[in-house]
C-alpha cells in the first residue's frame, strides 16, 4: 500500500534527479567555454598551468557528461559503480599528462608570456565554480548519490586549480617567476591524483541508494521474523494458559 510519505519521497527524489542533471548541463556547457579558451591562451603564452587548467575542463565535462547520462537512466543507482571508475580514469588521465608538462617546463627552463586572457579566465572560475560544486553536493547528499557528490568534488578542484593558475599567471606577470607556472601546474597533479584515488574507491566506501534500499529491505526483513517470532511466542504462552486452566 503506497503511502503520502512514499508518494513525497518519490517525488522529492525526481525533483533532485532533476536538479543534478540541470546543474550538470550548465556545468558542461561553461566548462566546454573554459576549455577552448584556457587551451589557446595557454598555447599563446606558452602556460603549462594554463593548458593544463583548459584539459581539466574536458576532464569535468567528461565527469559531467557521465553523471548526466547516469541520471538520464531510469535506474541511476545502478550505474554508480561504472560512473565513478569513469570519473576515476579521467582525473588519473590528466594528472599524467599536466605532470609530464610540468617537468619538461621546469627541465628545459622555458618562458611563460603574460596572458590576460588566462588571468581574466581563471579569475572567472574561482568565482563561478564553487556556487556549482555547493549546489550539486547538496542535491548528491540528499539523494545519498556517491557520483553526483564525487562530480561536485571535480568541480570544486576546479575553482581550487584555478586559484593555484591564476596565482602562477599573476607571479610570472608582476615578477617573471617563469617557474611558478609550472609549480601551480604540479598543484593541478596532486588534486588530480588524491581525488582520483578516492573516486576510485568510492563504489566500495559510499552511501548509495541502493545501499540504503538494501539496509532498509534487510532490517524489514530482520523486523518480520522478529515480529513472526514474536507472535508464535505469544500464541504459546496462549495455549500453555489455556492447558493450565483446563
Amino acid at each position: 500500500m503506497t503511502t503520502t510519505a512514499d508518494h513525497r519521497g518519490r517525488e522529492r527524489k525526481a525533483v533532485l534527479q532533476k536538479r543534478i542533471r540541470l546543474i550538470v548541463a550548465v556545468t558542461i556547457g561553461y566548462n566546454l567555454i573554459e576549455a577552448v579558451i584556457a587551451i589557446a591562451a595557454g598555447t599563446a603564452a606558452s602556460s603549462g598551468a594554463l593548458i593544463g587548467f583548459g584539459l581539466d575542463s574536458t576532464i569535468e565535462v567528461l565527469s559531467a557528461a557521465a553523471v548526466a547520462w547516469q541520471f538520464s537512466r531510469r535506474d541511476p543507482e545502478r550505474w554508480e559503480k561504472g560512473t565513478l571508475r569513469v570519473i576515476a580514469l579521467a582525473f588519473f588521465a590528466l594528472a599524467l599528462y599536466v605532470g609530464a608538462g610540468a617537468v619538461l617546463t621546469l627541465t628545459r627552463a622555458a618562458d611563460v608570456e603574460h596572458s590576460t586572457v588566462g588571468i581574466a579566465l581563471t579569475a572567472l572560475s574561482v568565482v563561478i565554480m564553487p556556487f556549482l560544486s555547493l549546489a550539486e553536493r547538496r542535491a548528491g547528499r540528499e539523494l545519498s548519490s556517491a557520483t553526483a557528490i564525487a562530480d561536485s568534488k571535480q568541480t570544486l578542484i576546479c575553482s581550487y586549480l584555478s586559484a593555484a593558475v591564476l596565482l602562477g599567471l599573476l607571479l610570472n606577470t608582476l615578477f617573471g617567476w617563469w617557474w611558478a607556472d609550472p609549480i601551480a601546474a604540479l598543484v593541478i597533479v596532486v588534486f588530480a591524483v588524491r581525488e582520483g584515488i578516492e573516486a576510485w574507491k568510492g563504489d566500495a566506501c559510499a552511501t548509495s541508494v541502493g545501499m540504503l534500499l538494501d539496509d532498509d529491505d534487510d532490517h524489514h526483513h530482520d523486523d518480520g521474523h522478529h515480529r513472526h517470532d514474536h507472535a508464535r511466542h505469544d500464541d504459546h504462552d496462549h495455549d500453555g494458559r489455556e492447558i493450565a486452566d483446563r
